[in-house]
């Protein structure tokens, strides 16, 4: 579980100075893309997957 957890923090830090410096490519795509892997297998994965659905019924009583 540290193992994980400091994972999902070194891709998070790393795609946020990626998106803030607008630097677009592969290495972004793979940073995002296991970002969101190991966010998932945290206990925030259950919260994002709420707010998600809460957002997505908001959307559709528009």
């Amino acid at each position: 579980m540290a193992i994980t957890v400091s994972l999902v923090a070194l891709f998070g830090l790393v795609l946020f100075f990626l998106l803030r410096s607008k630097t677009l490519g592969f290495g972004s795509a793979f940073i995002a893309m296991m970002f969101g892997f190991y966010l998932a297998s945290t206990g925030a994965s259950e919260p994002m997957n709420e707010l998600t659905t809460a957002v997505v019924n908001a959307i559709g009583k528009l």
